[in-house]
């Protein structure tokens, strides 16, 4: 709302500015580019104004297991604690939607939300722009950028007596969108100091994220009572490997080597390493000084000779994407698929290693319906310049998702880059 701007001023103009624009399908001049540029594209999607009611995707048991898989279930505590209790006692509602634009969570208010089903802003509900209209969660999907939709700007009839902000959530790693944190109410949710609340929050949600993806807690044990090394190698230039409550920053070498040493089953012999390491085979005398050297790097990890072998189980996030992916936890697979498995590598078993793994993830999104999933590594750097995966991603979105006309323009760029 524009400093000093009277609610109920502001609300007639944008009733009549709506209603015009219902019937002519021009869009006044004087009303927000922002909201000029939604309603059209709401409407060229196909959008009835008048009829438009938000369409509920998700069953109980399909929103459950979303719900479980998506990386933001572990940023609800912080929203919890710094938005929705204060939310519910302001008499507002508090929602997150995945990267689709399906709402996963709606909490706040309890007689709020009853009168928010009428609408169907309940959970499993798609509020992406075109299926709902202009709307804070879906417009600010849309656009990747925090919105506020006050009153009549929202071009659903059934919506404009609410008003809302929403901001989007990132990836803390990858910087791919994971869905909106939106804030619902009456009036007062659209005043700088909501938007900044919400913001806040998304903040904190992100540094939330991070926290727990460097913590040991994050690293469940493999086996009742004892906790497995793990060693992560996706997006680093080099390895952290974690024991107990010990994290180390392992050198590209020693990386590569453990890495290797824990895909293999049987163990490596010297030369076995030496080729596996370099294209001009490593001298063993060569091979055989760094593995000396690792060993006062593993500290309690049991490195073992002929063959070469780590002595227990080494978890590694190679193992749990391969696992996600088996288990057709995408979204999961997708969140812990950070980047390329040591992208500063050139030895060739562990540029296959990278291959292998890219391929295998792509093939699993490109087999799956699963638009969040694709949507989210499509927005990775990794996918980013991946043309299938944008192609995949627009043969199942649904026309009415905020992000139809970005995967269009995104692949004509992309078409037109390659020729």
């Amino acid at each position: 709302m524009p400093p000093g701007a009277d609610p109920a001023s502001l609300s007639r103009y944008l009733n009549v500015a709506h209603d015009a624009f219902v019937t002519t399908g021009s869009a006044d001049p004087a009303l927000r580019r922002l909201v000029r540029e939604s309603w059209q594209r709401s409407v060229e999607g196909g959008l009835d104004p008048e009829q438009a009611l938000a369409r509920i995707r998700l069953d109980e048991h399909s929103l459950a297991a979303i719900r479980d898989a998506h990386p933001l279930a572990a940023g609800m505590p912080v929203i919890r604690r710094l938005l929705v209790e204060s939310a519910a006692d302001a008499g507002l509602l508090v929602a997150v939607s995945d990267a689709a634009g399906q709402l996963l969570w709606v909490e706040g208010d309890a007689a709020l939300r009853s009168l928010a089903e009428g609408m169907h802003f309940v959970p499993g509900a798609d509020w992406s722009e075109t299926s709902a209209g202009t709307n804070a969660p879906g417009t600010a999907l849309a656009l990747d950028r925090p919105v506020q939709i006050f009153g009549a700007e929202h071009l659903a009839r059934q919506v404009t007596p609410w008003s809302c902000s929403a901001a989007p959530i990132h990836d803390p790693d990858t910087g791919a969108i994971l869905g909106v944190l939106d804030l619902t109410g009456g009036d007062d949710v659209v005043t700088p100091q909501s938007l900044t609340l919400v913001r806040a929050t998304v903040a904190a949600v992100e540094a939330e994220l991070r926290i727990v993806r460097l913590s040991p807690a994050a690293h469940p044990p493999i086996s009742s009572g004892w906790s497995a090394p793990t060693l992560e190698v996706l997006g680093g230039h080099g390895a952290t490997l974690r024991h107990g409550a010990t994290t180390t920053r392992l050198s590209l070498r020693h990386s590569e080597i453990v890495l290797l040493l824990s895909e293999s089953g049987d163990g490596m012999t010297t030369s076995e390493l030496g080729v596996a390491l370099s294209d001009d085979e490593q001298a063993p005398v060569t091979v055989r000084a760094e593995l000396s050297r690792l060993r006062t790097v593993l500290g309690p990890i049991d490195l073992a000779s002929r063959p070469y072998r780590l002595r227990g189980a080494v978890d590694t996030d190679v193992a749990r994407v391969r696992d996600d992916l088996a288990a057709g936890r995408l979204r999961r697979a997708v969140a812990r698929y950070r980047g390329p498995v040591l992208p500063a590598s050139t030895a060739p078993a562990v540029e296959r290693l990278r291959d292998e793994l890219h391929m295998y993830v792509r093939s699993c999104l490109l087999a799956s319906d699963d638009a969040d999933a694709l949507l989210s590594f499509a927005d990775t750097a990794h996918g980013r310049d991946d043309f299938e995966v944008w192609e995949r991603t627009l043969s199942i979105l649904p026309f009415s998702s905020p992000r139809y006309a970005q995967v269009m323009g995104h692949m004509a760029k992309l078409d037109d880059e390659l020729g």
